[in-house]
């Protein structure tokens, strides 16, 4: 596959994946889902790779989610809501290999939940985690919220969805939500070093134990395949193109007059 979304290099045992989109935060479109899950499964199965880093290119966003833009109902792709994000987070949990996020800006939305979803996670100081889906009509019904659950803890989960509120890198250290913070210009020798490190395990014992931690957790899968069904239909309701066109409009939405389960 040709990358036109992503930069995609493996070197020196570190398979890098960087989401290409600079001047939209590095939010995805079907498109920039489609070339990663191609980059996932490559250094899955390549035997030199012992370990995968995921990126975004700058230094103002690691990645802000879907692409706001390109909603039109099905962001021009396949997949049960255009984008086929549960096949991208699934490429991350299923990669036989330790998946880090390397978070270097905001990781809002859907990015917040690859970051959520890799196994480890990296911040520089300046990075700014958080969610968005009700402020802009949508949501994430599998691992952005029930995993987010067992990472942060059911009260932060929760405060994290209903609030939408915006996280320092430090206090997301606290909470758990990443394992280090450390100051920008530092930010790719530490992500250097835990490579190194990484490499010098078992790749099988490796992928044994990233396994058994999966398996414990799995069911989200199926939590969050039902819940992008229910996502599909609510994506055709007024009441979630309301946050998108208020999105568009650089206003507040007014959700006021639609009622839950209305």
């Amino acid at each position: 596959m040709n990358y036109e979304d992503i930069l995609y290099e493996k070197r020196d045992g570190v398979a890098r994946i960087t989401i290409n989109r600079p001047k939209l935060y590095n939010a995805f479109r079907a498109q920039t889902c489609e070339e990663f899950i191609d980059a996932m499964k490559d250094a899955d199965f390549d035997k030199s790779i012992g370990v995968v880093v995921i990126t975004g290119a700058g230094d103002k966003a690691f990645c802000t989610g879907g692409d706001q833009s390109s909603h039109d109902g099905g962001y021009g792709g396949r997949g049960v809501i255009g984008l086929p994000v549960d096949e991208m987070q699934g490429a991350v949990r299923d990669c036989r290999k330790p998946v880090i996020a390397r978070v270097n800006g905001y990781a809002i939305g859907g990015g917040n939940v690859l970051v959520t979803v890799c196994d480890l996670a990296i911040a520089a100081e300046n990075a700014t985690l958080g969610q968005v889906g009700p402020k802009v009509g949508s949501v994430d019904p599998g691992w952005g919220t029930a995993f987010l659950a067992r990472v942060v803890g059911e009260k932060r989960a929760r405060e994290i969805w209903f609030m939408c509120r915006r996280y320092t890198a430090a206090e997301a250290e606290r909470m758990g939500w990443v394992n280090k913070v450390v100051p920008a210009a530092q930010l790719d020798a530490e992500v250097d070093l835990w490579c190194r490190e990484i490499l010098e395990k078992s790749p099988t014992a490796l992928a044994i134990a990233k396994r058994s931690f999966n398996q414990d957790s799995d069911a989200i899968r199926g939590i969050g395949n039902l819940g992008f069904e229910a996502l599909a239909l609510y994506y055709q309701t007024a009441e979630s193109q309301e946050g998108v066109k208020a999105f568009q409009e650089k206003r507040k939405p007014n959700f006021r007059k639609f009622v839950a389960g209305g």
